[in-house]
């Protein structure tokens, strides 16, 4: 086999893809430990990366303002530091130029790139065909590093498990009941329902963005003969990471919460309202379980959820067992 001493990991595409992408990180790692590994993200999803102990260095792209001018920049930068290796998680056109112009010896991503025709070496990213997200990840560099896959893995640091030591005094759960997207994410009501069944004995966290600390507070107020603290907007990734890894259960949607328990192996049960593992983004901790609603003709509706449920009854989480 090869071995690429200066590699470039591209993953632009949401938080979730990012953390799944730590599992190239872990292989090329363990393969190649004298190989200088870099990550390329877009803005906001750098977090998850800080003083991760593989990087030599992370990227990031601003999708949000000047985004052309942004690619460009990028684009410069990247052969400015003679990769001689480039692996494209990404499938869409933009991180296609950067991986196809990179100046690279090898290029790699998936036959769905309008770019590909430019890559060393491409294969064809499947949804359903039975392989998880990180499976799909590890056809990227079977090439030149085997057909081993392993975990992601996200490393928070001394700081981030001492900002949330006082919250580990006793046990608790954690939950992240938001989503982006409102048919991925479980009904308020049912997270209502889960603090009730949730033992007096245990705290519930309630985790999530800044954005989800109404929904958060709202929860909390349904409830108020359970210990429940809305911690939502007051931890970053890592931190929560930290939180989640000594939780005796983390309860979490099909987002990104769920590929945070797995980054860090912690105990997860994850919601599929309405998409389904087959997707190939389920969980992967060793403690791991799957809800979801059987027998519906209608699910999955959709590989991103919706802002409302296309058949307007969204019996996929009001029938949800918890």
């Amino acid at each position: 086999m090869r071995a690429y001493k200066n590699i470039l990991i591209i993953q632009t595409a949401f938080i979730g893809d990012a953390i799944l992408a730590s599992s190239l990180l872990e292989k090329l790692h363990a393969e190649f430990p004298e190989a200088q590994l870099s990550i390329l993200v877009r803005k906001g999803n750098e977090g998850i990366y800080h003083q991760h102990p593989f990087l030599k260095e992370v990227l990031v792209w601003d999708k949000t303002q000047n985004k052309m001018k942004h690619l460009w920049q990028l684009l410069f930068r990247v052969r400015k530091n003679r990769y001689d290796c480039v692996i494209n998680c990404h499938r869409f056109a933009s991180s296609g130029v950067i991986t196809g112009f990179s100046g690279a010896l090898h290029s790699a991503g998936y036959k769905q790139n309008p770019f590909s025709f430019l890559f060393n070496f491409n294969v064809k990213h499947i949804i359903g065909d039975g392989r998880h997200e990180t499976e799909r990840y590890a056809q990227l560099v079977e090439d030149f590093a085997g057909p081993k896959v392993y975990k992601p893995r996200l490393y928070p640091s001394a700081a981030d498990f001492e900002k949330v030591k006082n919250y580990q005094q006793h046990s608790y759960v954690c939950m992240a009941p938001a989503s982006v997207w409102f048919t991925k994410q479980l009904p308020e009501k049912k997270w209502t329902e889960l603090c009730n069944k949730t033992e007096n004995t245990l705290t519930i966290y309630l985790l999530g963005a800044p954005g989800d600390v109404a929904l958060c507070e709202r929860i909390k107020n349904t409830v108020p003969n359970k210990n429940v603290v809305v911690l939502a907007g007051k931890l970053n990734l890592l931190e929560s990471c930290a939180l989640m890894s000594n939780a005796n259960m983390n309860y979490v949607n099909d987002s990104a919460p769920l590929h945070l328990a797995s980054a860090v192996n912690a105990p997860v049960t994850a919601f599929f309202v309405s998409t389904v593992p087959a997707f190939g983004f389920g969980p992967l901790s060793d403690n791991s379980q799957v809800k979801e609603v059987h027998g519906l003709d209608c699910r999955p509706c959709g590989l991103h959820g919706f802002k409302a449920c296309p058949k307007q009854h969204f019996k996929c989480g009001e029938n949800m067992v918890l």
